[in-house]
């Protein structure tokens, strides 16, 4: 089979910006090592080449004309880029790649990703009726957050595409706007599997000897309550917990609302930032000494070696956002053998109690109440984390796609085809 994915992010530096990106990466390789042909069509990099090949995987760089002077990154001259993703692609998309392999008796699957690749999606649509093979193409468009949602024609979108997304949470927010959608979760890689790097985790061990360490990793977005997270870090300190937030954000502003309310609440701040490219021993070197502080405020990137060490080797990874599609920081601490904290969200992996530790509220009450169970009882936390390891076992990107995403992609192509849109 041909897979096409429409995707604004992907695997260039220029083209990545949040979670997409990683999912995108992941799903693309899993299709690939499943013997499919697969086009990746995303806002690339403009210095890079338009068109590359890697193996079965064929990367489409697209806007990169506009691209060259919207240095900022992926979104930068987001809505001038959509319009032209939807004007120029689909044309060259079917001429170029599609048609030849229908002509040849083949089928296609075409995924499209988020509120930006919609327009290029019924595009794409109105041109394969034209040419009459529309028949040979199935159509999913997937939801990852409620981005961009009111900008959406979902009355045009649902006669010609088939819609999904990643989490039944994500499922009842769109079912508020009278949108079915079939869920298809996210999945891991191989590598976030691997065992963490023993001496670093082992030598994070030592330098947070005597703390209460939880690791935070997410944008700064109130969504994903930082605030509730510096306020528990301060009433743990007020009880004589020792705690350490290990806190890495992203350049929003809301950072420095989290910093502040960290000050309010007595915790002393530390700026910490690895050498790039140091990998797990820098990481190391530069969470020393942390004896006079309660927050670290990481300004590096942490790359998969240093993120699975850091997770393992803290008591607890925060992912307790208000609004969490699918929580995938969560289900990446449980596979190296973390203890998740997820949040009321209700991710699809977490049972309170059995491998992850769930909350419902913003008041630190609830986890101290959770979390002195684990920490008072060995056996009870040790029965968590080899929980969370068989659990997070169950969304690897193979079996995903072979369980979830190609049974479904054959269903939606073997039902009648739909009315065509006006």
């Amino acid at each position: 089979m041909q897979i096409h994915i429409l995707s604004f992010e992907g695997p260039d530096a220029y083209s990545r910006a949040g979670g997409l990106a990683t999912r995108v990466e992941g799903l693309t390789k899993a299709l690939v090592e499943q013997r499919h042909e697969v086009h990746l069509w995303f806002v690339g990099d403009p210095d890079l080449p338009g068109h590359e090949r890697m193996g079965d995987l064929y990367l489409h760089r697209w806007c990169q004309w506009i691209s060259q002077y919207r240095r900022g990154g992926v979104y930068d001259g987001e809505d001038e880029k959509s319009g032209d993703y939807a004007s120029s692609l689909p044309p060259f998309l079917l001429q170029r790649v599609l048609m030849p392999h229908v002509l040849q008796g083949g089928q296609v699957l075409v995924m499209a990703e988020e509120w930006q690749t919609v327009n290029a999606l019924l595009h794409l649509s109105w041109l394969l009726r034209r040419a009459r093979v529309h028949s040979r193409v199935t159509m999913l468009w997937n939801a990852n957050n409620t981005f961009g949602f009111g900008r959406i024609d979902w009355k045009a979108l649902t006669a010609v595409a088939s819609i999904t997304t990643v989490s039944r949470y994500m499922r009842h927010r769109m079912s508020a706007r009278g949108i079915d959608a079939a869920v298809i979760p996210n999945g891991l890689p191989p590598d976030a599997y691997l065992p963490p790097h023993a001496a670093g985790t082992r030598a994070l061990r030592s330098a947070f000897a005597g703390r209460l360490v939880m690791t935070k990793m997410a944008r700064w977005d109130p969504d994903k309550r930082w605030i509730a997270s510096v306020h528990l870090a301060g009433e743990m300190k007020r009880r004589g917990w020792k705690p350490l937030l290990i806190a890495r954000g992203g350049r929003e502003a809301h950072g420095h609302e989290v910093l502040q309310a960290a000050r309010s609440q007595g915790l002393r701040i530390a700026d910490r930032k690895a050498p790039p490219g140091s990998g797990v021993r820098g990481l190391i070197g530069c969470l020393k000494n942390l004896q006079r502080a309660d927050l670290v405020n990481l300004g590096s990137h942490v790359d998969p070696d240093s993120r699975r060490a850091l997770f393992r080797a803290s008591d607890t990874v925060l992912a307790n956002s208000s609004h969490e599609p699918f929580g995938l920081v969560g289900l990446e601490a449980m596979a190296v053998g973390a203890i998740a904290t997820t949040g009321c969200s209700g991710e699809d992996y977490a049972v309170a109690g059995s491998n992850a530790i769930v909350l419902h509220t913003s008041e630190p009450e609830e986890f101290i109440a959770q979390y002195t169970r684990v920490r008072h009882d060995p056996a009870h936390a040790r029965a968590m984390r080899e929980q969370g390891k068989r659990t997070a076992r169950q969304f690897a990107w193979q079996d995903v796609v072979h369980r979830n995403l190609m049974p479904w992609a054959s269903l939606v192509n073997a039902v009648s085809s739909r009315a065509e849109p006006s």
